[in-house]
């Protein structure tokens, strides 16, 4: 499948075709579809869900989604999944290396390492946060999540990703959120890929209100891009992947599922470039809270408290005066897990690579290390400090964010994390 192009906006009602005349005019499901293909609906809500929360699209394909074989529990080569465990967690911070590259084939769905989470499926609510490396294209295999929406960081290397609905192109520095129940198949361009993704299993990921900031600013809806139409007519011996209540299942099909030729509606994936999000900050003192970086959120039934934040820490000018410019020592009752997408990070001297990942728990100190805190209470607060060079990111979550027995085992964990503050002297005079 080749790129058909895009069309802008978050959460607008979108319609089109691949082929001309495919969309019907006036009805959803006429008793005969044109070109002789089948309307199907593909609900993100529930039916009765308040109009402005609504999602859901109709999509004109060749076959409908029903045709597969029966599914049976399959192991991939990865580890991908859902249990997070129910013992103890440690409060310790933890830092991870980026993830080795494989040295077998392996392509996204076996390149997924599930790193932490909390919440379940089945309870519709939390979060699955995993890394991918990856050498390979899914090569005749398809997979779709049934648990919740995925939410793609590349680090290194692009993705192609073939969708239902059409194709995303996505490159570091740009995200992709494919929809629950979307199938999909990723192509790698440069021949490996490695990256960040975020499984959200509640609430759909939605802009946030603006507030006092007014009605521009952070991510703008108009950067926001859902593909056109693109459909694929291919018959042969595929394999279907689904994640289903926390693990992967196999069926036969024997088509390809990327056989929508027309759809309209405004459940669909999408792709946003970060370098376009419209930093805010402090242009007179003090370092502001995270969430005026934030870029999407999953909101739940308590308002301002996020089942899942999306925030980015991008180039940016620090000019606060009379202030620690860097992200000061803070304890949280939000858990956070962050990685780092390019460059450095302004509250980090070392440790923290492009590709690597920190979890810091509800309520577990953190901050600057040593060399930052040292750098930043001496500098020169009259000229301003332009961060060029990053773009770091987190996923912020309510609930305490569970890291899975691998995660801590891996042997890219780096287990002196701690050491990075133990250079922090002492200062207190006592009057």
């Amino acid at each position: 499948m080749k790129s058909n192009g895009y069309q802008s906006g978050f959460g607008n009602s979108l319609a089109t075709e691949a082929v001309a005349g495919t969309l019907p005019v006036g009805r959803n499901s006429p008793q005969r579809v044109a070109h002789g293909l089948y309307a199907e609906q593909l609900s993100g809500t529930a039916f009765t869900a308040p109009r402005s929360e609504n999602r859901r699209s109709w999509l004109y394909r060749i076959r409908p989604a029903a045709m597969h074989g029966t599914f049976a529990p399959f192991a991939s080569s990865g580890d991908f999944h859902s249990d997070f465990g129910d013992g103890p967690v440690t409060p310790d911070q933890l830092r991870w290396n980026p993830l080795p590259m494989p040295e077998s084939p392996a392509d996204f769905i076996d390149g997924l390492l599930t790193m932490a989470g909390n919440g379940s499926p089945a309870a519709q609510s939390g979060v699955g946060i995993h890394v991918y490396a990856a050498n390979r294209d899914m090569q005749g295999r398809f997979f779709y999540d049934a648990d919740g929406e995925l939410l793609i960081v590349p680090q290194q290397g692009r993705l192609h990703i073939e969708t239902e609905l059409g194709v995303l192109d996505i490159e570091p520095q740009e995200i992709a959120v494919i929809p629950r129940g979307v199938r999909f198949r990723v192509a790698l361009p440069e021949g490996s890929a490695r990256g960040y993704v975020c499984e959200n299993f509640g609430a759909l990921l939605r802009l946030p209100d603006l507030g006092p900031i007014g009605s521009n600013g952070l991510a703008n809806p108009r950067d926001f891009l859902s593909p056109n139409a693109a459909f694929e007519d291919s018959e042969g011996d595929f394999e279907l992947i689904a994640k289903f209540q926390g693990h992967l299942w196999r069926a036969h099909i024997g088509h390809s599922p990327l056989d929508v030729v027309a759809w309209h509606g405004n459940y669909a994936p999408y792709k946003y470039d970060l370098r376009r999000f419209n930093t805010i900050g402090s242009i007179s003192f003090d370092h502001p809270d995270p969430s005026i970086f934030l870029v999407l959120t999953s909101p739940t039934d308590t308002v301002g408290v996020g089942n899942m934040d999306f925030a980015i820490f991008p180039p940016r000018w620090l000019v606060a005066q009379d202030t620690f410019r860097p992200p000061w020592f803070h304890r949280n009752v939000a858990s956070e897990f962050m990685g780092l997408i390019h460059g450095v990070y302004d509250a980090k001297a070392e440790g923290f690579a492009p590709g690597g990942a920190s979890l810091h728990n509800c309520m577990t100190g953190h901050g600057p290390d040593a060399a930052t805190f040292e750098k930043a209470s001496n500098a020169d607060l009259s000229r301003p400090d332009v961060i060029a060079d990053t773009m770091a990111f987190m996923f912020e979550t309510r609930g305490v964010i569970r890291p899975t027995r691998q995660a801590l085992d891996a042997t890219h964990r780096q287990r002196d994390y701690q050491a990075c503050w133990t250079g922090l002297q002492k200062h207190f005079r006592a009057p």
